[in-house]
């Protein structure tokens, strides 16, 4: 008897994974494959778009080492939003690859946010009064000034990877509403919005259908079946964000839940029935997942990332990061609440929300001979959780209900970050069984898309499992209250002088 497999693959911003899960959820293999980002000091940061694909053809072959590939009967991918290429009228790369954390569109980002015109103001309303250094919009006018643009694409890395598998170049509705300035119930695009901002007629470089998440993108294509293992034509269907994937994969899609990613960054994510406008969020999303389902967002640009500074530069000389962990954790038993006076800002590569500052950097304030490395690691996790509690707030200050938080991601494997996070917030923190939400949350879409399920809803429900459960600790959630103050009034203060060194250091990017 045949058996039915689906094929969950999350495109991350220093790997591949896929995953390959039955109808009910259950994990049947894994397998992830690395590649690197190349960072320079001007703020680039690359990547090469065949390393992708490279990637998952790696994966794949680890995992049929242990199931048949043949089994899968449906396909999706979430991916990095936006990590942009630009490529010939063929598809194919004619550039490294924009990784959504590169800077160099900074001045398109500023342009664009301070235009006054009513109709570009009138559709930032729906991206929480801003566009960002992160989004297609930035990068594809940064893209216009130094590219001769006739008969070329420019992609993000969901639309590339779906080309590659099905020969179809689809924008999922996903990325077009967070990333794009897409905003359905109000037309769509809006050439009106691009001509006033400098990207006339740039939606003819981009996939010329938008469809939702769910719905069917194409078929794998002989040649791809052939280099992956995969059987020929096996529906693929509409992923996205690989953030935004992840809410469906944690089943946080109700709400008053709060979906929050840990990795590289951390993404906070949050649905509501009616759009609600605040310039500190972004969004409101005019249903880029689920129907009738609005979604604000809120984030930290750098956050597991600093952590990946912190064990390179104190432990690159030991190979068994497991033990470093240990260690570590038994330290900061040791360590008051506070880090004994030691505060790190987290906006190390600039500040996502609430205030939206490219030119916000990372600081350490109140170092003294006393400090070790272990307070600087402490200080580290208690900032990247100041900096969620500062999202937290800001969602509720627009009177957006937060009851609970649905963790996924790598940072739910370190429980004493989990605990501090829950004291931190206040909040109680789930964590579902699958830890890989990313993959979960695309095998999900594929069981709905191949009709195993009636709607996305029902399919999290059914497939999506929590194993852990942290409650705050209320004495301590009360004795954080100062220190987090202290840490919004040193963001205000350093702001302007982080801007200043910033804009100092700037250089043309050619």
């Amino acid at each position: 008897m045949a058996v039915n497999y689906l094929l969950g693959i999350d495109i991350g911003t220093q790997s591949l994974k896929i995953g390959v899960y039955d109808q009910n959820g259950e994990v049947i293999a894994k397998a992830s494959q690395s590649y690197p980002t190349y960072h320079t000091k001007k703020g680039i940061s690359e990547q090469n778009p065949t390393d992708w694909w490279d990637a998952l053809r790696a994966a794949l072959q680890q995992a049929s080492n242990h199931i048949d590939l043949t089994n899968i009967c449906g396909i999706t991918l979430c991916a990095t939003s936006s990590t942009v290429v630009i490529t010939d009228q063929n598809f194919q790369p004619i550039a490294p690859a924009q990784s959504w954390m590169d800077q160099r569109s900074v001045a398109e980002e500023e342009e664009i946010n301070n235009n006054a015109s009513s109709v570009v103001k009138n559709r930032l309303r729906y991206s929480g009064e801003k566009t960002s250094i992160e989004w297609m919009t930035t990068k594809a006018l940064w893209l216009k000034r130094h590219y001769d643009l006739e008969d070329k694409h420019i992609l993000e890395q969901q639309d590339w990877m779906n080309y590659k598998l099905t020969g179809q170049v689809v924008a999922s509705k996903c990325n077009a509403t967070c990333k794009w300035h897409y905003v359905e119930s109000r037309n769509g695009f809006s050439e009106e919005f691009f001509e006033e901002v400098g990207l006339a007629h740039i939606v003819q470089h981009w996939p010329q259908r938008v469809v939702k998440v769910g719905a069917i993108v194409g078929h794998v294509t002989e040649s791809a079946a052939k280099e992956l293992g995969l059987t020929f034509d096996t529906p693929v269907f509409q992923g996205g964000i690989d953030a935004h994937i992840g809410m469906i994969g944690s089943n946080a899609l109700e709400p008053g839940n709060l979906c929050m990613i840990t990795g590289t960054s951390f993404v906070h994510l949050t649905h509501h029935k009616k759009p609600i406008f605040n310039n500190s969020l972004w969004g409101p999303y005019d249903a880029p997942l689920i129907d009738d389902h609005w979604l604000l967002e809120g984030g930290q640009l750098s956050a597991g990332s600093i952590i990946s500074w912190f064990l390179h530069e104190f432990y690159s000389d030991r190979d068994n990061i497991k033990e470093v962990y240990r260690e570590l954790d038994e330290e900061m038993k040791n360590i008051e609440l506070g880090s004994d006076g030691l505060i790190v800002l987290d906006s190390w590569k600039g500040n996502r929300t609430p205030y939206k500052n490219p030119y916000a950097t990372g600081a350490f304030i109140g170092l003294t001979l006393s400090h070790t490395k272990f307070h600087i690691y402490r200080a580290i996790l208690e900032s990247i959780a100041f900096g969620t509690k500062n999202v937290i707030e800001t969602f509720r200050n627009s009177s957006i209900p937060i009851h609970k938080i649905i963790a996924g991601g790598g940072g739910t494997k370190n429980s004493y970050w989990m605990q501090m996070i829950s004291d931190i917030t206040g909040l109680p923190i789930c964590i579902p069984e699958e830890e890989e939400i990313g993959t979960k949350g695309a095998a999900i879409i594929a069981a709905y898309g191949s009709g195993l399920y009636s709607n996305i809803q029902e399919a999290a429900a059914r497939m999506v499992r929590m194993k852990t459960n942290y409650v705050p600790d209320i004495n301590n959630t009360k004795a954080y209250e100062a220190i987090f103050q202290n840490y919004l009034d040193i963001n205000e203060l350093l702001f302007p002088i982080m801007k200043k060194l910033q804009l100092g250091e700037e250089e043309h990017y050619e």
